[in-house]
């Protein structure tokens, strides 16, 4: 399975881990997250293979996610509603967010990335 990469180039976390994936060799297609998010079926399946919670999905951090006020809203959103939201907007899903359609990970941690992808 390929190895895809949702990253946003202002984004320092993401700029770590596309270094750590070059420098470990790990080839992946990199996807721009704000211009080309999953689509909500693409992220039924990442949540579903991470076996996350959905709202783990949230980049909670966001300014977009403060601004829709989402911190009081996920509680009482469905699953649906939650997955047509991330789909529309990149800058909510919590990244970088890395997957194979079988294992996932989200945001930067070596070891995660290591355990994950292995590399050299």
């Amino acid at each position: 399975m390929a190895i895809k990469a949702y990253l946003y180039n202002k984004c320092d976390t993401c700029r770590k881990a596309k270094k750590w994936l070059q420098d470990e060799g790990v080839g992946f297609e990199e996807i721009p997250i704000v211009d080309a998010p999953p689509s909500k079926e693409e992220l039924r399946r990442i949540w579903k293979a991470s076996g996350l919670d959905l709202r783990k999905l949230f980049n909670v951090s966001g300014v977009q996610y403060r601004e829709l006020g989402l911190k009081d809203k996920l509680p009482t959103m469905s699953d649906e509603e939650m997955l047509e939201l991330l789909a529309s907007n990149g800058k909510l899903i919590k990244r970088p967010l890395i997957t194979n359609d079988e294992t996932v990970t989200l945001g930067f941690k070596a070891e995660e990335l290591e355990k994950a992808w292995g590399g050299k």
